[in-house]
């Protein structure tokens, strides 16, 4: 099966229209969240990631169908004062699980960072999902801290209200 892993151009419907059915196959996944992506975000998330010139969409195709997706958003290191990218978003479909696609999918994070400029990338996990603990382990993530004695890094969240 020949896989194809491309930074996409959300300007082509083919990327525009794989991004959204696989954002929705992440949706509905108990990993991230196990509802539908809603109506607003499948219909204006492409428009809204086209706008942000810091977002970077990689995507990977086995045999021209969509099977994976990492969504990146650039950012600052204060303590490093140099570019980051953070991986927002990582998905690889239920069909294609176990064949290496993450594997390749960060790798290509990594290559644009290096790129980009970046110190590091960073990413989210939660707690529960080993196999994506043991992926990320493999290709050099690592639990975040500055002084062990003060612990790992706990990534919180407030929501706002959406005006």
């Amino acid at each position: 099966m020949p896989v194809r892993i491309i930074e996409s151009d959300l300007e082509r419907s083919g990327h525009a229209n794989a991004l959204i059915q696989l954002m929705d196959q992440y949706a509905r996944d108990p990993m991230g969240g196990g509802e539908a992506l809603s109506s607003h975000a499948r219909e204006n998330l492409v428009a809204e990631l086209r706008r942000r010139d810091t977002a970077h969409v990689i995507l990977a195709f086995v045999d021209d169908v969509p099977a994976g997706l990492v969504i990146c958003f650039e950012g600052f290191s204060t303590f490093a004062c140099h570019p980051l990218l953070n991986i927002h978003d990582l998905i690889v479909s239920v069909e294609h699980r176990g064949r290496g696609l993450s594997r390749r999918l960060l790798h290509a994070a990594e290559e644009l960072a290096v790129r980009l400029g970046c110190c590091k990338l960073t990413l989210e996990v939660l707690e529960g999902n080993s196999v994506a603990q043991a992926a990320y382990r493999a290709c050099g993530f690592a639990g975040y801290e500055l002084d062990p004695r003060m612990g790992k890094a706990m990534f919180w969240e407030k929501k706002l209200a959406i005006v």
